[in-house]
């Protein structure tokens, strides 16, 4: 198969872009939040973890911490009882504490809105941050990669990247800024519904005829020093 120009792929990345927006128009977050802070703590709490169920645990967790003064003062111990169905529950506990100590001791009580601010939360990384700020400001500083992002991206062969992070750089490469926003919920969706991790729907897929990995059972590309190490155990 011929190398694909960069030009190429920005234009097949757009048109992917196109399609998703047709398919999924007016796409909501999966998350339950009410607010910039809740919306914090829900990413946070949903990372490894299915928004089913942070879902699941958010109404107690709020109703009895709804803020970040009252987060502040709570006992990550408590905060783990009530969350401790979902994974990694004690580090996301103590999480919740401490970034609701650090948005009242360094913010005022009030969730930032600056990449840079909200990176210094503990238990936010950009993935985290770039959601907050999308849903709860309406700010649009770069792509949330996530598990089914990092999956259709690289399927779609729009990196070839080994982490999330790269990902991400690539993706802002070859996209336009203004088509940055809804990337995220609309990928997740379509990862969901039809590019799944196992067994995707490939002969129903509306990207069929511009997706280089349709058809396959793994159509993400497995890296060269796995493929070597591999026929060395063979």
């Amino acid at each position: 198969m011929p190398r694909e120009s960069k030009r190429a792929k920005r234009e097949r990345a757009i048109e992917i872009c196109r399609r998703m927006g047709e398919l999924y128009p007016h796409v909501e977050s999966a998350l339950n939040f009410t607010t910039p802070f809740t919306m914090v703590i829900c990413v946070l709490l949903s990372a490894q973890t299915t928004d089913v169920a942070v879902n699941k645990v958010t109404p107690e967790l709020f109703e009895r911490w709804p803020d970040a003064e009252a987060m502040s003062q709570a006992d990550p111990a408590e905060i783990a009882e009530v969350i401790r169905s979902i994974g990694f529950y004690r580090s996301k506990s103590a999480h919740c504490v401490e970034a609701a100590r650090m948005i009242v001791a360094d913010f005022g009580g009030e969730v930032p809105h600056t990449m840079e601010e909200l990176t210094r939360l503990p238990g936010v990384g950009r993935k985290t941050a770039n959601i907050v700020l999308n849903k709860a400001f309406g700010i649009v500083d770069g792509i949330a990669v996530d598990t089914h992002v990092f999956r259709l991206a690289t399927r779609w062969r729009l990196t070839n990247k080994p982490t999330p992070l790269q990902a991400e750089q690539d993706l802002l490469d070859i996209l336009p800024q203004e088509l940055w926003g809804p990337v995220n919920e609309q990928w997740i969706h379509f990862g969901r519904d039809t590019c799944r991790a196992q067994r995707p729907l490939c002969g129903a897929c509306p990207l069929a005829d511009i997706c280089p990995s349709v058809g396959k059972a793994d159509g993400n590309p497995k890296p060269k020093a796995r493929r070597r190490a591999s026929s060395r155990r063979s």
